[in-house]
């Protein structure tokens, strides 16, 4: 029963909610009213009692009784959250025809969003922001003409235009264009060289893709790795194919005289694509070690060949294995009875069991190491399911439990590709001769099973082994904490009495690729000899010996390390190579020559110091000035007198540095670099060389990758402008400012 109402004069109420006295005095300025007031009215109903009135539906609501204070907080309630119900009514009327009616509606105060409330919208902002997304994602460039990607874009900002696809196109290859810009800018003030490696992609339409990733060291001794170019080959079988590629990447990053390694893989290459690369690579770059930088596998994917052979070698048994755990994993009732024995059984492992990809290895990998663990569950589980009749017998699980031995060491080798950071090249040697020397062992082992199983790996591991250790034992001596004497430790494993001969290779190897680093510095031979205006050096008072002592039987060449029966097959090849020999004996001429002057120049400076000696001197005291100026002359004299160790010499003498985890062997190079100036320069073009083609999605991969159909059906400046630029803004980061894009319409 509603109360009855009195009529009284109105009385105003406050923002604070207190009265204001009729006895106010008039020249008291009143405070702000409270916008709930515009819907209701107060009204006395008794004594110290006064109600507040909806204008609207007529509802009375409590505001003072007696000393007690109701608020306005209800009041607000009833009308901005639709309680009542002719306002409710009224705004849903609004709503449908899309008109608002102030006179219903409760006024807010607007209060600025602090960032947001100031910024303009900004048309060509978002055609960036989209641009960005569709590439750091990998959605089709058709999504800005999906019809719910529209109305979502409308609702977030109903003043945006969705752009067309040839206008998204444009900003995308723009975009790329920008970065490519800065990387190119940053590439070209490097000091050192730059590695390149080659993978191959092929589509449905067997059209080729070759990825071209670079690798380098900046002026700041960081390690740098970024896709470079996705060149399009019509015939990807072609011996040239690659070849094209490379001398296209060259020309575009200005790279002709700054290769340095260039690595391939040879699943898809073979020795015409091998020749015609190692041809390229001499003229690009004559003086490294005669092309041995030529590096010819991908060390991922050897590691997964290996581990393919051997599952494939033990193919019944792991089908037994997966076979057993698809019987548990796709049944709610096997799953639930295998963990209830695994509780019973109390079996410590924390694994737990799953169907393995078998696109990767290293999934089915930890299949096999899991259910090993759990093998005394699937033993048990064969008596608790009647249906489960294929468990694995012991030998199976034994069998499996050997493979799982040789998987793990192939795991741990490549897992370094895996991490957050690319590693440099010293870091390979560890896992590749640790793999050698382990499959060397293994071969010879008395157990049947285990050197069935090895002896076909080793043999393929062998043939990467020869042609990689040399470029690999030379990025292991770069590093302080190692130097030669890893190299002779492993040596000693690993090839046993014949270690030294193998060992002198790498330091014959090293010393030559040092002192093609010193030719490098000196100039040219014709400039030499013009400042010395035709003065005759006699070359018998000494000099450097530049050229290294193959061992007794064999010898470098560009290939690598070749034995006596092999020199007839390479003697076609040597006129090939002849001009690039007679290059490199010219630069080691002007090397003996310049120490030979720095020998005349002291003997001459020796003698006019004993010629003066014999002249009496007119002062009666010994000492001339500050008495230091005989100290030079003797140091000129015991200088002259000694010959120099060379910088790499010195390294290598000096004590090794404390084998810690976290050492980073870039940042020592970076603080000794004044120390070793030319030594540093081969130590950036050596650590920075890479040895997989491939990212770390696909270290594990079984099979080759694929261009799928969306992509492949892109123009090929579309196409390498997306991927390109996907790569980059992972790698570092895209401009995050639209300001200066190249504008281009498709």
């Amino acid at each position: 029963m509603e109360t009855a109402i009195i009529p009284v004069t109105p009385i105003t109420p406050t923002d604070n909610n207190d009265l204001v006295s009729s006895e106010v005095q008039p020249n008291k300025r009143r405070r702000k009213k409270s916008i709930v007031w515009d819907h209701f009215t107060v009204e006395t109903v008794g004594d110290g009692c006064i109600r507040a009135c909806c204008n609207q539906c007529k509802k009375s609501f409590a505001y003072i009784t007696g000393s007690k204070l109701a608020g306005t907080s209800h009041l607000k309630r009833h009308i901005a959250l639709g309680i009542c119900p002719v306002s409710r009514q009224r705004n849903q009327q609004a709503s449908d025809t899309k008109t608002a009616n102030a006179t219903y509606e409760p006024r807010k105060r607007q209060r600025a969003t602090p960032g947001f409330a100031n910024i303009p919208f900004n048309q060509e902002r978002c055609n960036h922001e989209i641009a960005k997304m569709i590439i750091m994602h990998e959605y089709p460039l058709h999504i800005v003409e999906h019809p719910g990607f529209i109305d979502f874009a409308r609702t977030l900002q109903p003043q945006f235009n969705m752009v067309s696809f040839n206008t998204i196109q444009g900003d995308c290859v723009a975009m790329y264009l920008n970065e490519k810009q800065r990387l190119l800018n940053f590439i070209n003030e490097i000091p050192g060289r730059i590695s390149l490696t080659l993978d191959l992609r092929i589509s449905n339409q067997t059209v080729g893709y070759v990825f071209i990733t670079g690798q380098f060291i900046d002026m700041e001794w960081n390690l740098h790795r970024c896709l470079l170019n996705v060149v399009m080959v019509p015939s990807p079988d072609s011996d040239c194919a690659l070849q094209q590629a490379v001398v296209s990447c060259l020309s575009d990053w200005h790279l002709e005289n700054r290769l340095f390694t260039l690595g391939v893989d040879q699943s898809f290459s073979n020795v015409n694509i091998n020749q015609n690369l190692r041809a390229l690579f001499s003229v690009r770059n004559p003086y490294m070690l005669h092309g041995q930088f030529l590096i010819g596998d991908c060390f991922a994917r050897v590691i997964s060949l290996l581990a393919q052979e051997a599952l494939w070698s033990v193919g019944e048994t792991v089908k037994k294995i997966r076979d057993s755990v698809k019987f548990v994993k796709t049944s709610d009732t096997h799953e639930e009875t295998f963990f209830g024995l695994k509780e019973q059984l109390k079996v410590p492992s924390m694994k737990d069991i799953f169907i393995d990809d078998q696109t990767k290895w290293n999934t089915t990998y930890d299949m096999l190491a899991a259910a090993c663990e759990l093998k005394q569950v699937f033993i048990c589980l064969e008596t608790s399911i009647p249906d489960y009749n294929i468990a694995p017998s012991m030998d199976d699980w034994k069998q499996i439990e050997i493979l799982c031995t040789y998987l793990k060491l192939f795991f741990d080798a490549v897992s370094i590709l895996t991490g957050p950071t690319y590693p440099n090249a010293s870091a390979f040697y560890h896992e590749v001769s640790k793999v050698q020397l382990e499959l060397t062992h293994a071969a010879m082992s008395n157990d049947p099973f285990i050197s069935n199983l090895t002896k076909p790996l080793k043999e393929k591991f062998d043939r990467y082994w020869s042609d990689c250790f040399l470029v690999l034992a030379i990025a292991v001596v770069m590093d302080p904490r190692f130097k030669m004497k890893l190299v002779e430790f492993s040596f000693s494993r690993i090839y046993g009495d014949d270690a030294g001969m193998w060992i002198k290779i790498v330091d014959d190897g090293i010393h030559e690729l040092y002192l093609e680093y010193i030719a490098q510095a000196l100039p040219p031979p014709e400039t030499f000899v013009e400042e010395r205006n035709g003065s005759i050096i006699p070359e018998q008072n000494g000099g450097v010996i530049l050229k290294t002592e193959p061992p007794e039987d064999g010898y470098l060449h560009e290939g690598g390390y070749l034995q006596e029966e092999q020199t007839h097959e390479a003697a076609p090849q040597e006129g090939s190579h002849h001009e690039v020999a007679h290059q490199e004996d010219s630069h080691h001429d002007v090397a003996h020559r310049e120490v030979s002057d720095q020998e005349v120049d002291s003997q001459e400076i020796t003698h006019q110091e004993e010629a003066s000696q014999e002249v009496p001197s007119q002062d009666p005291l010994i000492s001339i000035g500050d008495g230091l100026s005989d100290f030079e002359v003797y140091i000129s004299e015991i200088s002259g007198s000694h010959q120099m160790k060379s910088e790499l010499d010195q390294y290598l003498e000096e004590s090794l540095l404390p084998r810690v985890q976290d050492f980073d062997i870039l940042g020592w190079w970076k603080l000794n670099k004044t120390k070793y100036p030319t030594l540093s320069r081969m130590a950036s073009d050596i650590l920075s060389m890479p040895f997989s083609t491939v990212g770390p999605d696909s270290v594990f991969d079984t099979e080759r990758k694929k261009m799928d159909n969306y992509h492949s059906s892109l123009r090929p400046v579309t196409l390498e402008a997306l991927i390109c630029a996907k790569d980059w803004l992972q790698y570092g980061g895209l401009s995050q400012s639209c300001d200066g894009n190249v504008k281009m319409e498709f």
